[in-house]
């Protein structure tokens, strides 16, 4: 990817260096930044030398691209975090973001499964490698709450059956130990011991969960095999559709909460470094139960 400006290029060293950012919020920040200058560039502003009213016309150009509500909010948090780095490091002495209003969102309720729909999703028998795999990896998604991307950078060491935990490596690699179930550790220990029959693969150490295809066997799952993967289960237990991998952890925090978990708990569970962002779950919890007391009360 091309190079930007030196003080775009100190910022992302910045991100990545002091605060531990993934390569994957790196990336979105470096899109928007290139977006940025791109803008400054038709009538040669230097960064330093933008203010107020210049952030407002580069809100005006952005939305006039037709970007979502969403990305917008983005791009501008990108510029507030970037111009606070500015200021900081003495290159100016005013942010000019700071009284640059972001667009407001719609509170979208987050996706989730029904109890008894995991359960008919996990129902599925762990006939061959693959299915025992398959069914490991997503009772341990629902068992954690962790992410995709945590899950299929799990190695094997990873898993402390004993202590019924697993070490995950979150958002801007901080490490936490997640509780699993019963269920998903029988699950986990039962793919190992498949695997270390199979053919091939006998003594391989390493990732937790392998691709079985004849073109990759053996090398570390990616998050993009197992959205396939959830998608092909959900379709062979005629679930609804369009459940992707980060429902099951929205169904993981959702069930926690119905069954009286605390906010600050879950938060801790999810590796959520905010409890505003935990938050919204207890929006889904009192969704399901205005529904109960629509269908129950005499007088709703």
């Amino acid at each position: 990817m091309d190079r930007l400006p030196q003080p775009a290029e100190a910022f992302l060293q910045h991100l990545d260096r002091d605060k531990n950012y993934s390569a994957h919020t790196r990336l979105n920040y470096r899109i928007d930044l290139r977006d940025f200058f791109e803008f400054l560039k038709a009538d040669a502003t230097p960064p330093e030398r933008a203010d107020r009213l210049k952030m407002r016309s580069y809100l005006a150009h952005a939305a006039g691209k037709g970007y979502a509500k969403r990305t917008l909010a983005r791009k501008l948090a990108t510029l507030r975090s970037f111009y606070r780095y500015f200021v900081r490091e003495g290159r100016m002495t005013k942010n000019p973001m700071s009284s640059i209003r972001s667009p407001k969102l719609e509170k979208k309720l987050p996706n989730f499964l029904t109890e008894a729909d995991v359960d008919r999703l996990l129902a599925f028998p762990a006939k061959d490698l693959s299915a025992a795999r398959d069914r490991a990896l997503l009772e341990t998604l629902y068992s954690t709450g962790c992410r995709v991307s945590e899950l299929v950078a799990l190695d094997e060491r990873d898993v402390d059956p004993i202590g019924a935990v697993i070490r995950v490596l979150g958002k801007g690699r901080k490490e936490r130990l997640c509780p699993m179930g019963s269920r998903a550790l029988t699950a986990v220990r039962e793919y190992q011991e498949a695997r270390s029959r199979e053919k091939g693969l006998t003594g391989v150490r390493g990732p937790l969960f392998l691709n079985h295809s004849p073109h990759a066997r053996g090398s570390r799952l990616t998050a993009r095999s197992v959205r396939r993967i959830l998608t092909l289960r959900v379709e062979e237990m005629s679930l609804r559709a369009r459940i992707s991998p980060h429902a099951l952890r929205h169904s993981f925090a959702t069930h926690l909460l119905n069954r009286g978990a605390d906010l600050r708990s879950v938060q801790e569970l999810l590796g959520h470094a905010s409890i505003s962002t935990t938050a919204i779950y207890t929006h889904v919890s009192t969704e399901r139960l205005k529904q109960v007391y629509e269908k129950t009360h005499p007088r709703a």
